[in-house]
């Protein structure tokens, strides 16, 4: 028997079967095992935030029915401005294999749902569903799978400390204490979305680190910012997209209990990192990675993906890039892009192919000379990573919008040589003649909603996306009203341009 590892998680670990197995007899188990008193249903709503419902356990069949049909909720205000108030029940029904136990509710069985509607077919306006829905049509077209993983990176903004051990201004990538701060409360974060997702590779401090943050919000002023991230493990889509969203809420969670405020708003500061959430991918068949080709070059799959992003990539930003200080950190020499491209472990490249293991075996031997067993082959591990996201993206339709990118790609002849014309080496913000060839990511959220309207059969084709649902996206893109927004601010004297970006910068510290 192997041995119990410390973060198995205590449903797994009871009912010693695979998550995706999970049945509703074995969450009565839990129930009855945990002395449960109440469960929790989850279900990100279409501002991308984690929502609940408190249901008691009073009695066996009332917990077997729950289990089984779900509830009722207002679709209205769920999905406010996408659904009528005359259509707006819908069904929000478990999904068993999510379930876990809540570390803040002793006595809470929490489980994430799905949107059905009236007649028990999934909501098609759903983001989630949206989704779900487009990796079904990338199977079908493909026989592959995708997976995808996200780097969720924020700042943890504490009140102001002692001033000893400082850290340097942009240099606090990796840091350890004493000169981070945030450690134990970083800790606390990994263990637990590592314990309720099963899928977490690790967490560590970022580049950004800010003294005392300079705001007329009330809520941030003051506090020192330590940026932070936690990085996942890669999973289906769908997946990847619930953990982004559970992470959010435990993350904020924490942060409230110690007294700090987490943000994974895309500016905090000028002449400070942002916050990205950059999006790997890699492809699947029959759960080997095939991103590779036997040499251990990127492999013509991997190549056709690269070429459907590419293609997709400025309209993506409508999902990924959602508020108008997103286009505060898409500026040269940030490592944020700004420029339609990729390139090998090149940061400067909208899309990365960062160091994937490929034709290398057993490297702690070369550190490592004393005898070890021999392992098995441990399957391939590389991926690619799209860096144009930041933390106000709308994590389900993005992945929706990947996964389509995706299929796009692999399906289409022409996604080869795409991808050949955009490839680039060294970096692109030193070399003029290149970017001037290359094509632009948009300057705000106008112009990435103009993109998606004039490209929008890209997303409703084969009926993926549902056509209110880029209407939506249109509309709350054109209502920051930000067109040209970087030549206005451009134009203002320092000091004026310096309290209008802030104001930018921090009216939407929580907008997903």
């Amino acid at each position: 028997m192997e041995p119990t590892l410390a973060l198995t998680d205590p449903i797994t670990k009871l009912l010693a079967k695979n998550r995706a197995d999970l049945t509703r007899e074995d969450l009565m188990k839990v129930i009855a095992a945990n002395n449960i008193e109440r469960i929790t249903f989850h279900y990100t709503g279409l501002d991308g935030k984690l929502k609940e419902l408190k249901i008691p356990v009073t009695n066996r069949r009332q917990v077997e029915r729950v289990l089984t049909d779900g509830e009722r909720v207002d679709g209205s205000s769920l999905f406010k401005g996408l659904v009528d108030v005359a259509l707006s029940d819908l069904y929000v029904v478990p999904v068993y294999r999510s379930a876990f136990l809540n570390p803040f509710e002793p006595g809470s069985l929490d489980l994430v749902c799905r949107y059905l509607t009236h007649d028990g077919s999934l909501a098609p306006f759903a983001p989630d569903n949206v989704l779900a829905n487009a990796h079904a049509l990338f199977r079908k077209h493909t026989g592959l799978e995708l997976h995808a993983l996200g780097e969720l990176e924020f700042f943890l903004l504490s009140p102001p400390g002692d001033q000893i051990y400082r850290s340097p201004k942009q240099r606090g990538y990796h840091a350890s204490g004493p000169f981070a701060k945030s450690g134990a409360i970083l800790n606390e974060m990994v263990r637990h979305i590592a314990l309720i997702t099963g899928a977490v590779k690790y967490g560590h401090s970022e580049v950004g680190y800010i003294d005392s943050v300079r705001s007329n919000e009330a809520e941030i002023t003051g506090r020192q910012g330590e940026q932070l991230e936690v990085e996942f493990l890669p999973v289906p889509v769908e997946d990847a997209a619930d953990h982004l969203v559970i992470a959010r809420w435990l993350i904020r969670t924490i942060a409230y209990r110690h007294g700090c405020v987490a943000t994974f708003t895309p500016k905090l500061e000028e002449g400070i990192a942002g916050n990205g959430m950059h999006i790997h991918m890699e492809l699947r068949k029959n759960g080997r990675n095939i991103m590779t080709a036997a040499s251990g070059s990127l492999g013509n799959e991997a190549r056709q993906l690269i070429g459907g992003l590419c293609t997709y990539a400025d309209s993506l930003t409508a999902f990924g890039n959602t508020v108008s200080s997103a286009y505060l950190r898409l500026v040269p020499n940030q490592e944020a892009p700004t420029r339609i491209c990729w390139s090998d472990r090149n940061r400067s490249a909208m899309i990365r192919v960062p160091l994937g293991w490929g034709g290398t075996h057993d490297l702690a031997a070369k550190v490592n000379p004393q005898p070890s067993m021999p392992v098995d082959d441990l399957g391939g591990r590389q991926t690619v990573e799209l860096r144009s996201p930041d933390g106000s993206a709308m994590a389900h339709l993005l992945l929706a919008g990947i996964t389509t990118a995706a299929d796009w790609g692999l399906t289409q002849s022409e996604s080869l040589s795409i991808a050949e014309r955009y490839y680039v080496s060294g970096n692109i913000f030193r070399n003029e003649d290149l970017l001037k060839k290359l094509r632009t990511l948009p300057t705000s959220c106008v112009a990435s909603g103009r993109i998606l309207q004039d490209r929008r059969e890209l997303y409703e084709r084969d009926g993926l996306f549902p056509s209110s649902v880029v209407d939506y996206v249109v509309k709350l893109l054109n209502e920051e009203d930000d067109d040209r927004m970087n030549i206005r601010l451009m134009d203002l004297p320092a000091d004026d341009r310096l309290h209008e970006t802030r104001k930018i910068m921090h009216k939407d510290l929580h907008r997903h």
